[in-house]
This record gives structure tokens, C-alpha cells and sequence, in this order.
């Protein structure tokens, strides 16, 4: 019961039991009868079952779908990250490769001097430079 069901039973309650001596003998006797056949249909093991319930309510609650909404969403960003990482680290190994490509070329002096003398050589390795700045 929610509490509005309860505040309306509680004035109902309230206002039959205001009136309740001026209540005519025959409504008397079918309030009593009405009484009598309500308590006979309560279930005797309503706090126990209520209790199953709010354990299962519990329960429902960690496994609910909002938790699994929740993984739907984290799984692929984590998955998102992880690759986007990956891909950061696999082309850094690369661009080390070929500058440490070029710097073995120049120290074993495997190139020939005019090399040096070159334009497009120069403008190559400021464009270098510029890239691990």
C-alpha cells in the first residue's frame, strides 16, 4: 500500500469510529459480519511472505537491468579505449622504427656524402624533427 491508500483507510478509519454510536443496529451487525469475513480470508503467514519478498526484491535489484544497461555502455568504451590505445602505441613503435631506421643509416655513414648536400633530404629530416617535437 502506498501512502495515500493509507492516509484514506486512516479517515475512513477515523470517521467510522467518530460515528460508530450512531450507526443504526443492522449496520452494525454487517460491518461485524464483514469483520468476521475478512479476518478469516487473512493469510496467516503474510509477514513471512513479505519478508521473501523484499529478500528477492533485494536480490532482483543487484541483478537488475539497469546493471546490465550500465555494462552495455561500459563494456564498449572500455573495449573503445583499450583499441584506441593500441593503435596510439603500435604507430609510436612504428614512427621509432624509422627513425631509429634513419639514425642507424646516418652513423654507419650508408649514405654517401651528396645525401647531406640534398634539399629534400634536409627538408625531410626538419620535417623529423618537427614530429618528435
Amino acid at each position: 500500500m502506498n501512502s495515500d491508500d493509507l492516509n484514506f483507510a486512516y479517515k475512513v478509519r477515523h470517521a467510522l469510529n467518530e460515528h460508530a454510536d450512531h450507526l443504526p443496529p443492522s449496520t452494525c451487525e454487517r460491518l461485524a459480519s464483514a469483520r468476521k469475513a475478512a479476518l478469516a480470508r487473512k493469510k496467516a503467514d503474510m509477514p513471512a511472505m513479505i519478508a521473501e519478498r523484499r529478500l528477492a526484491g533485494n536480490l532482483g535489484s543487484f541483478f537488475s537491468l539497469s546493471m546490465f544497461g550500465r555494462m552495455a555502455v561500459a563494456v564498449p568504451l572500455i573495449a573503445l579505449v583499450t583499441g584506441l590505445a593500441g593503435i596510439y602505441q603500435y604507430e609510436e613503435q612504428k614512427r621509432i622504427a624509422e627513425l631509429a631506421e634513419l639514425d642507424a643509416a646516418v652513423l654507419s655513414d650508408e649514405l654517401p656524402l651528396t645525401a647531406y648536400l640534398d634539399t629534400g633530404f634536409n627538408a625531410y629530416l626538419e620535417q623529423q624533427k618537427k614530429r618528435t617535437q
